[in-house]
């Protein structure tokens, strides 16, 4: 159940995620730099470029399943929102809503029947009002910018991370 709390805080959503999604990439990263030789310092920038931009995927993934492309996201979107999930973007909705639009998102959250395309454009748009989209896009885009100055930081020629650099612009641009 989701606590309709003022102080859920994003950092605690953030080290959430950090620890469930980013630490498997940065790991899968810093092995990959051990196991090819890389300095130690090279291998800590690998895993923080890793941590960063699996940060960043993780809340796309949480921002493309309210505003994605059905089409081109595969399944309906909304599903984070019917189940009441705990992301970034519900989180920062309660932090950032004034009275009025709190209350509707707890009715929101704790009805138990709804029309689920209602409830989907209900939230959504409470979502627009307050600027959870572009919060979310603003952060996305932080953690990405972050991620590449750690890979920039790596102290190798920059075609030899030109495809990483590549892979973590393709994750970035993903629809889906």
């Amino acid at each position: 159940d989701f606590e309709h709390r003022n102080d859920v805080a994003e950092e605690e959503y953030i080290e959430m995620i950090r620890l469930k999604t980013s630490v498997l990439l940065a790991c899968a990263l810093k092995i990959g730099a051990i196991l090819g030789g890389a300095s130690a310092e090279d291998a800590d920038n690998l895993y923080r470029f890793g941590e960063q931009i699996g940060l960043a995927f993780q809340l796309q993934d949480d921002y493309l399943d309210v505003y994605g492309d059905t089409k081109v996201f595969g399944k309906a979107i909304g599903g984070d929102i019917t189940s009441n999930k705990k992301t970034y973007m519900l989180i920062n909705a309660f932090n950032r809503a004034n009275d009025e639009q709190r209350a509707e998102l707890v009715r929101w959250i704790e009805a138990t029947e709804f029309d689920r395309a209602e409830k989907v454009a209900a939230v959504t748009r409470l979502y627009n009002e307050i600027g959870i989209d572009r919060l979310a896009q603003q952060k996305i885009e932080y953690f990405f910018a972050e991620s590449r100055k750690y890979l920039a930081k790596v102290s190798v020629a920059e075609e030899r991370k030109a495809e990483l650099a590549a892979y973590a612009e393709r994750m970035m641009k993903r629809k889906y």
